[in-house]
């Protein structure tokens, strides 16, 4: 099999934030998550980076982003477009905003002919989390199987959450390491004095969560024979309602149905490592004071940035 392959989800506007996350500089030398997130790839074994990005700010991220780090590993840029759909489908006219992050994986599938792990841009994961699923897609055999291997890493939900605002974490259920099912809840927050967390659920009553409760940050990993069965779930999405102005397809919907219908076992990677990110704008101190201790700890150089230059990326819209 194949050395993996790294696929970013860095297409996001931004809203919350004010800008693009994935190009705000919180390293001390100016580097970006993104920045670190290829540095942890590459040497935990991942082979080739996939970015995939929006149309409005294409040019921008390739001569920003993708242009420093071709010198050091393979660059792909896909532009994640509205018009894009299976045969048979056309976006509606009303139609501005991207058609999820199910559709974003999809978009990629030209380059992907190797296992693959999806990543945020604007996440910070951790070494660990990189190696634990390195190891995971390395260990992958061919098949024709009807059955899929995928992976997810997992956090404790009170690492994941924001001192700035309440965030929108999948909250897993997990039997015997494997994954039984996600449920998106929103606007969770950390209650006073060690008392746990509470968010919205999808019924939209605010409930108790566990600190530990085991949280998905869009880590996952798959085998490249999944994509027909993404496309197969785009196309029931995009007949069930997807023409709608705002409706996106999610990537964790996804693995939900695969696993009901037993097309998909997804194994927990469960990982100690630090996570934060940004989500709001006053989550950058927070960002640049966590990279700064882990520079100073000697878990990354001090000039990140700069050890990732390099010029001429395969960056055209696919």
């Amino acid at each position: 099999m194949a050395a993996p392959i790294l696929l970013v989800l860095a297409g996001g506007q931004g809203s919350r934030f004010g800008g693009l996350k994935q190009l705000h500089p919180v390293g001390p030398q100016g580097e970006t998550l993104l920045d670190y997130a290829l540095f942890d790839a590459r040497r935990a074994g991942f082979a080739r980076v996939v970015f995939v990005i929006g149309a409005a700010f294409a040019d921008t991220f390739r001569d920003r982003v993708a242009s420093r780090h071709a010198g050091v590993m393979p660059v792909d840029c896909v532009v994640q477009r509205l018009d894009d759909l299976p045969a048979g489908f056309q976006a509606p006219a009303a139609r501005s905003k991207p058609w999820g992050t199910l559709h974003a994986v999809w978009s990629a599938r030209a380059v992907l002919d190797a296992p693959f792990a999806v990543v945020n841009a604007d996440d910070f994961y951790g070494r660990d989390a990189y190696r634990r699923m390195a190891e995971f897609l390395s260990g992958l055999t061919r098949t024709d199987a009807p059955v899929q291997r995928c992976a997810m890493v997992a956090y404790a939900l009170a690492r994941t959450l924001s001192g700035s605002g309440g965030v929108n974490r999948g909250i897993c259920a997990v039997e015997d390491g494997r994954l039984r099912g996600v449920v998106e809840h929103t606007g969770i927050v950390a209650l006073p004095q060690g008392a746990g967390c509470e968010g919205q659920g999808p019924d939209g009553q605010r409930r108790m969560l566990p600190e530990d409760a085991v949280a998905s940050m869009n880590l996952w990993g798959f085998e490249p024979a999944v994509l027909p069965a993404m496309a197969q779930f785009l196309q029931a999405f995009l007949v069930a309602g997807g023409p709608a102005p705002t409706a996106e397809c999610y990537l964790p919907a996804f693995v939900n149905q695969a696993i009901a219908q037993q097309r998909l076992v997804c194994e927990v990677l469960p990982t100690d490592a630090a996570w934060f990110g940004l989500t709001y704008l006053e989550d950058v101190p927070a960002c640049e004071s966590a990279l700064r201790a882990l520079v100073e700890l000697r878990d990354y150089p001090n000039a990140l940035a700069a050890a990732a230059a390099g010029t001429g990326p395969n960056c055209a819209a696919k």
